[in-house]
């Protein structure tokens, strides 16, 4: 009635009609409008909602005003803008730790597992006196910041690579990662050229592999220490080289016992020497400081800021947990896993079984996840695989449709009916509480991106970089889940391509060699001037040797690669980094390696087929039998000669780019048959001379 009169105050006409019918109403529609009123109120406030971007993504970057095309994020308003650190409190990587053992109030740092236990956890103020002895023990053998400040931890991802490596950055020693897949002769030239004195190892085996390259190569080595147990015999094969071996904990106590204050260095000081393996050549040590990291890490956590309520902040909050599995020799890994220690999370080591790594993710229900483009197109390829029937094939295709709907207008989710039908099981084998994923270190497929976008209902970035510049120098954006593309510049560097004239590149086309400057780029390679001047010019640009392509949003797009070019017979030019791109996009193929040079005028190809995708694609064209059948089988190679040839003529690729035969290759290029480097990326000379038959085989045909 006191609405009644409101209204009558407000002189609404035919009130007293509207009054009589309201009262002759039935009640049950009354409470029908009602209930229906109140569900619409629940489902506006409830309904997925899309991430507000922090930028307009129709313009995720902005070309600087007579910059020559040089190009900034949209994040930043100017180039002096440039992200050097995101926390006063954290300008170094030891200063990062610290903050981390702060703002967790001392919770767990890092984590451990054996064969179906539980993990073990120890405390951020554990590991920093653990890293404090460690460190102190290295002091009294006569390393210093001002001498002998280089230290080799040649291990798998474990909790004691993270004190090795704190324990260096507390008394502002250099950590040299060392990894197996370079290789002994690789080894033993890494440690020389950083006059490497004390190597830290997981175990006896990796001892033993230096000890046995001392005699001839491997010189300046003293002392190893072993993280795992050793007999005597290696104690005395050391004694015999004029090397100490010792056990880490031993070291550890040791230094307990004569411990030294902190020597914490400043942003400037040298933090890491990371050796990249090439593909072709000896490895160049990549010169990074602390004030190199920290740019990079603040422009990453810059991204990923996320103001709104019902999207929080990823790492704002101690609950944090990674699962590390990605080498720690390489900065992708280190870079995502100090995201987690500057805000205090904790972070648990797989058991050093890939195998095993989806029973250790179970266990640990990681929150966040790194990842390579291979274990992404197995993830996607067993899911397809399972679909093995028509009806799952049609029910996951429905539910793939329905939920990239939302994904285009922004929306990211694990709640829908279809999370709940169809896709719970993919996101129960990553733990089932996986928030954000970022793949980097090689190109991963739109299809494969968009696809487990969909199906694991987090948000999924895509990062570009090298170690010459920490890491990362593209990410895509929040809100933006696009596929095809690396994003806009980090916030912590600017970009430009530059002409390749050669292979008809031009910036004035928006294509050309990627270009980066920034506090995140490199001081240049150990000891190797020329190679330095080579990749950083006089104006601080560094040269990625990688092609790029402005998209009308303001991302990059990676189309090429400049260093691995060749010429035909008739002097065309040929990139075939840029035509693999095209053709890995067939369905039943998982990798392929193309080859041409100037004594031929044409191109050839290796094709190795998806053991999984490869089967069902033959299968729905007639052919029958194993997989190594079909790679044998002359019909099945024509097939998906005719199938890559149709994906080149689409994509515009011109007659003397087009392969003029394949062969097929029933095993899959590895670091472990060294065709690919630790960074997953073709050995193109090993690839050549690993099939030279086969290739001059398919020219020989070629000629008839």
């Amino acid at each position: 009635m006191q609405a009644l009169h409101v209204l009558r105050q407000l002189q609404v006409p035919n009130l007293d009609n509207i009054w009589q019918y309201v009262q002759n109403f039935p009640i049950t529609a009354l409470i029908g409008m009602g209930a229906f009123a109140v569900r619409t109120t629940y489902w506006l406030g409830s309904r997925p909602k899309a991430l507000k971007p922090l930028c307009d993504l129709n313009q995720q970057s902005v070309e600087i005003e007579g910059g020559e095309g040089v190009r900034r994020p949209a994040l930043i308003h100017s180039s002096k803008e440039l992200l050097t650190h995101y926390y006063s409190d954290a300008l170094t990587i030891y200063e990062m730790f610290i903050r981390g053992l702060r703002v967790s109030k001392d919770g767990p740092c890092v984590g451990w597992r054996k064969a179906n236990q539980p993990y073990e956890w120890q405390s951020y103020k554990q590991v920093v006196d653990r890293a404090e002895s460690l460190g102190s023990a290295l002091l009294y053998k006569g390393h210093s910041n001002t001498g002998d400040k280089f230290i080799g931890v040649f291990s798998q991802n474990r909790p004691e690579w993270t004190i090795s490596e704190l324990a260096c950055h507390t008394y502002s020693l250099v950590v040299v990662p060392l990894y197996d897949t370079l290789g002994t002769e690789a080894i033993s030239y890494v440690i020389e050229k950083a006059s490497i004195s004390t190597v830290i190892c997981d175990v006896p085996e990796k001892a033993q592999l230096i000890l046995q390259s001392i005699d001839s190569k491997t010189r300046s080595v003293k002392r190893i220490a072993i993280m795992e147990a050793f007999d005597d015999e290696l104690v005395t094969q050391g004694q015999q080289s004029g090397v100490e071996i010792l056990s880490l904990k031993e070291f550890e106590a040791f230094g307990k016992d004569h411990h030294q204050e902190p020597v914490p260095p400043k942003p400037e000081d040298l933090a890491l020497v990371c050796f990249t393996s090439g593909t072709t050549g000896n490895p160049k040590g990549a010169m990074l400081t602390h004030g190199n990291v920290i740019s990079n890490l603040a422009a990453v956590l810059r991204v990923l800021e996320v103001k709104q309520k019902q999207h929080l902040n990823f790492f704002s909050f101690s609950n944090e947990v990674l699962i590390s599995f990605l080498p720690l020799a390489h900065v992708f890994e280190r870079l995502v896993e100090g995201s987690i220690f500057i805000n205090g999370g904790r972070i648990g080591f797989f058991q050093g079984d890939i195998r095993l790594l989806m029973d250790d993710m179970k266990t640990l229900q990681p929150t966040t996840f790194s990842v390579v483009p291979r274990l992404l197109n197995r993830i996607f390829d067993g899911v397809y695989g399972q679909a093995n029937t028509p009806l799952k094939r049609w029910l996951l295709d429905l539910a793939y449709s329905k939920k990239e709907a939302e994904l285009r207008r922004g929306v990211v989710r694990q709640d829908s009916m279809w999370d709940k039908l169809i896709f719970r099981k993919i996101q129960a084998s990553l733990g089932g509480r996986v928030r954000l994923m970022i793949t980097g270190a090689a190109p991963v497929s739109p299809t494969v991106l968009t696809f487990l976008r969909v199906a694991l209902g987090c948000q999924f970035y895509e990062a570009y970089g090298q170690t010459e510049c920490t890491a990362g120098c593209t990410m895509s954006m929040p809100g933006d889940w696009t596929a095809g593309h690396v994003g806009p510049p980090l916030p912590c560097n600017l970009m430009k391509l530059v002409d390749v004239a050669e292979m008809n590149y031009l910036a004035a086309n928006g294509e050309g060699e990627v270009c980066v400057k920034g506090p995140n780029v490199f001081q240049g390679y150990l000891n190797d001037p020329e190679k330095t001047a080579e990749a950083i010019d006089k104006d601080g640009w560094l040269h990625t040797g990688d092609i790029g392509k402005w998209l009308p949003n303001g991302t990059l797009k990676v189309i090429d690669r400049k260093k691995h070019m060749f010429k035909l017979a008739q002097g065309e030019y040929i990139a075939p980094e840029k035509i693999e791109n095209i053709y890995i996009q067939s369905a039943p193929i998982a990798q392929i390696f193309i080859h041409g040079d100037s004594l031929q005028a044409c191109l050839v190809a290796i094709v190795v087929p998806d053991p999984d995708m490869a089967l069902g694609w033959a299968k729905k064209r007639g052919f029958e039998g194993s997989y190594s059948e079909l790679c044998s089988n002359m019909n099945v190679k024509y097939a998906i000669l005719q199938d890559i040839l149709r994906l080149g003529k689409e994509a515009g690729l011109k007659s003397f780019e087009q392969v003029k035969d394949i062969a097929l290759h029933p095993e899959m290029f590895s670091i472990q048959n060294g065709l690919l480097t630790p960074t997953l990326k073709a050995k193109r000379t090993e690839l050549r001379n690993y099939f030279r038959e086969q290739i001059a085989a398919l020219y020989a045909k070629a000629k008839v």
